[in-house]
């Protein structure tokens, strides 16, 4: 009996629920990433971030790395429209090829090597067109991971905190080398030179070829060829990040010098060109890179090498840019209007006009600095202190190495921004 009821019980028990499929695979998902943490957030894009959240009517921010005009607003240029009404409606938008628009990188290699190079003439420059600057130097750090897997690659100090970032997920070790001087604001030159000559012969270096991210700091005419020598005794490769060719000084040639002074002694190079600071294609990420071989065979096999290592990344480089970048560098009309277009004009302004509201407070430091520095950003020298403080105190928002990004500078807000920066500078 006491077996019976044993029985009974079981079947009037209810069963015990299963989980769904979809539970398990839940759980599943749960177990194979539970343990990814949140990345940190990017040191910059958090200024925007916190800046977007103040509701402060004085807030201004200083950080962005992206051109505005006076009005602190984004700027399309009219040469740009104007390549946009001439693509509407008219052109396909078919796949490029995975090297990209040949138009584009037939226009790019002048504007970096030169209208009329022999370079190009001999067809010795192997090149594709890139997802901006950043995708240009993420191809050459995965080309020189699997072609010279031995190599290391020497970084400014300071630099664009992306680089680190490309060469360390093309797992190509880094090394430093010394380039800005806090206390002078400028370059390091002696410390540079010696850093150059002491590394192992047939080394890559990283330069920026004008307007240094973030220091705005860059050799002199002559200091590009003293450094160009040692590079030839020491057989360096230099590669060049090119991300404000034109927006610089306004002239692209005089941007090129150093590539130039590199070419004319005889290196070969690589080179990273961008379109997002100096057409303003930020969202566009138009760019090109290009290695200078030994002859046209050579330049055939690594182009076709690059391609290879594009494909399954991004199979091939997006089309509406690409059209809007050819268009303006090969009509001389639109090309001619890009050029006056006036972006380097304004930031060169603003930068006067800074210096001298701060002089005017009576500061008791130098400022000479900010005119002596060039292009987007001016390194202002501020500790992470002081520009907490701006940001706490002003709303003033920049990133805490005390980079300031001149674009964000207007002749509404550069007044208030000069006083906010003597508040906290003065008492040094």
């Amino acid at each position: 009996m006491a077996a019976l009821s044993r029985a009974a019980s079981c079947l009037t028990r209810r069963p015990q629920a299963q989980p769904s499929r979809l539970q398990a695979a839940r759980a599943m998902a749960s177990s194979l990433f539970g343990h990814v943490e949140p990345a940190p957030k990017d040191p910059i894009l958090g200024v925007t971030e916190a800046f977007l959240a103040d509701p402060s009517p004085d807030k201004v921010n200083v950080g962005v790395g992206a051109y505005r005009d006076d009005n602190g607003k984004p700027l399309v240029l009219d040469c740009v429209r104007e390549a946009e009404r001439r693509i509407a409606g008219n052109l396909n938008m078919e796949y490029l090829p995975m090297g990209g628009s040949i138009k584009t990188i037939e226009e790019s290699l002048k504007l970096a090597y030169g209208e009329d190079s022999e370079l190009i003439k001999d067809k010795r420059i192997a090149a594709v067109q890139a997802l901006s600057g950043t995708g240009a130097c993420r191809l050459f750090a995965d080309f020189q991971k699997r072609f010279l897997p031995d190599s290391q690659i020497y970084i400014p100090t300071p630099t664009w905190s992306n680089h680190h970032n490309i060469w360390r997920d093309a797992q190509v070790p880094q090394k430093s080398f010394t380039y800005y001087h806090p206390e002078s604001r400028g370059l390091d030159f002696s410390g540079l030179m010696n850093d150059i000559k002491n590394a192992p012969d047939g080394s890559f270096f990283l330069l920026h070829a004008c307007a240094h991210n973030p220091t705005g700091v860059d050799p002199t005419e002559e200091q590009w060829r003293e450094i160009s020598h040692l590079f030839k005794v020491k057989k360096h490769f230099p590669f060049f990040d090119m991300a404000y060719q034109g927006f610089a000084s306004g002239d692209p040639e005089r941007d090129a010098k150093a590539i130039r002074i590199f070419l004319e002694d005889g290196h070969q190079i690589g080179c990273a060109q961008s379109y997002a600071k100096n057409m303003g294609l930020y969202g566009q990420r138009v760019g090109c890179l290009s290695i200078l071989c030994e002859d046209e065979m050579q330049a055939v096999a690594v182009k076709s090498q690059l391609q290879q290592i594009a494909r399954p990344m991004y199979s091939n480089p997006p089309v509406h840019g690409a059209l809007v970048v050819s268009i303006i560098l090969s009509d001389p009309e639109l090309k001619s209007l890009w050029l006056k277009e006036g972006m380097a004009d304004r930031i060169i302004g603003m930068r006067t006009a800074l210096k001298e509201n701060l002089e005017k407070l009576g500061s008791p430091l130098s400022w000479e600095h900010i005119t002596n520095q060039i292009g987007m950003f001016c390194y202002s020298g501020m500790t992470p202190e002081q520009v907490d403080r701006l940001t706490n105190e002003f709303h003033i928002y920049m990133t805490r190495n005390g980079r300031i990004s001149m674009a964000g500078v207007t002749t509404g807000n550069v007044e208030y921004l000069a006083n906010a920066i003597h508040e906290v500078t003065k008492s040094k």
